[in-house]
């Protein structure tokens, strides 16, 4: 072991996957200082991909289910922006198969920008089938949140290139001719609504980012449009634009102060 020097047990450890790997074993004898940190470093690592791994497939429950039964085109629906005050409600629909294999995913929300754009960028490589749909702040206004999300989530539905035969949905019913199943919490308990969350949140953050561009003083690109005292005091200074929720109560309040 002593000929190794640390960046060369630290380049070795970055390939091992398997915590019988005999060179461990000569690693945990290894006295120095130095050496002990890259290996508990490692088996920190080592413990979260385990972990990563154990939560994905109790996530692939649902679907396996589904698929024992038959159905082979399930498509996971999940919405991102019920809560803000400005910007569109964005619902994506996500159909994967079997050998879709992606330890770490799960609710958008609970997830890093970083990994998000990440798993973005696999899901987009690898589900078998993706729709997204919107509906705009004047939808929302016109039909009220709840309704405006199913019309996303149908739109969501009707752009995939292939039908699902089942839908599992968070937290929602839809009227539509597909057997469907509604989860409480679905982006923590099944890989394909989590899929689609992350998909949804990513092109939407895109969006009000894009937003920002054009209405700099709000800054849509740090709040998202949600009512934050940054972007409440904005629209105490500014006003509102084309892209608010004037049925929102805080729209309301600023509407009335020009």
């Amino acid at each position: 072991m002593a000929e190794n020097t640390i960046q060369q047990i630290k380049s070795k450890l970055a390939s091992i996957q398997r915590a019988d790997d005999p060179f461990l074993e000569e690693v945990k004898e290894d006295s120095r200082k130095g050496v002990q940190k890259l290996y508990e470093a490692w088996k920190k690592q080592y413990n979260r991909t385990e972990q990563e791994k154990e939560i994905f497939f109790k996530m692939r429950k649902h679907e396996e289910h589904l698929w024992e039964q038959g159905f082979q085109l399930i498509g996971g629906v999940d919405e991102v922006g019920r809560g803000p005050l400005a910007g569109p409600v964005v619902a994506c629909c996500v159909i994967l198969s079997p050998e879709f294999f992606l330890p770490g995913l799960t609710d958008s929300k609970k997830l890093s920008k970083q990994k998000r754009e990440e798993y973005f960028h696999r899901i987009q490589e690898e589900a078998q089938a993706i729709g997204v749909g919107m509906a705009t702040a004047e939808e929302i206004d016109q039909l009220n949140i709840y309704e405006a999300t199913k019309v996303a989530m149908n739109r969501a539905i009707r752009k995939l290139e292939q039908i699902p035969d089942f839908l599992l949905l968070d937290a929602m019913k839809l009227t539509i001719n597909i057997p469907q199943t509604s989860l409480i919490k679905g982006d923590s308990k099944s890989i394909s609504i989590a899929a689609s969350s992350v998909i949804a949140k990513v092109t939407r953050d895109r969006y009000m980012e894009d937003l920002a561009k054009v209405y700099p003083e709000y800054g849509f690109e740090r709040h998202m449009g949600y009512g934050t005292g940054e972007h409440l005091e904005a629209l105490k200074q500014h006003g509102i634009t084309k892209e608010h929720r004037r049925s929102f109560s805080p729209v309301q309040d600023a509407m009335s102060l020009f």
